[in-house]
């Protein structure tokens, strides 16, 4: 079951693409949060969407918000993505416990082994304030997380 807004948003620490640990509690009380599941580095759909938040990173990386993008993919394939890309971002890794954190979030696939497309924008005080899940092969609009933002 996807998380729903209004609730807290489960808290996590995963290591990114360059091996740091990350903990979505370090935002509480500094930024919001723009966390994006995706299936798998590498594969069209995602390349485009992950490219997309590339291309407009000034508005979702800021002052007051953070940009966090997390698949299943392991540390080691999501850093040669994010510099074959030139992804700037943090790409988390949800490899081991293998779906942990894209579970506690509703967003896993279980026969698929992967996360499917589920964003979450959650505040400053760690809850959801909006989201949206699409199945595979279904790209967000980025529009929609601008639109989420600037609700807040």
């Amino acid at each position: 079951m996807t998380i729903e807004v209004g609730s807290q948003a489960p808290d996590f620490q995963l290591k990114d693409n360059h091996g740091r640990t990350v903990r979505l509690s370090e935002f509480r009380g500094e930024k919001n949060v723009v966390l994006v599941f995706y299936p798998f580095a590498f594969t069209g759909v995602c390349t485009g969407e992950l490219c997309a938040l590339r291309d407009e990173l000034p508005r979702f990386e800021n002052e007051g918000t953070q940009l966090l993008a997390l698949s299943n993919d392991s540390i080691h394939t999501l850093r040669v993505f994010a510099e074959q890309e030139g992804l700037e971002y943090p790409l988390l890794s949800d490899f081991w416990p293998h779906g942990e954190t894209s579970r506690a979030y509703g967003v896993f696939d279980e026969d698929k082994g992967c996360a499917v497309r589920g964003t979450f924008v959650i505040d400053k005080e760690g809850v959801v304030r909006w989201n949206v899940v699409n199945g595979l092969p279904d790209a967000r609009d980025l529009n929609d997380y601008v639109k989420a933002l600037e609700a807040l």
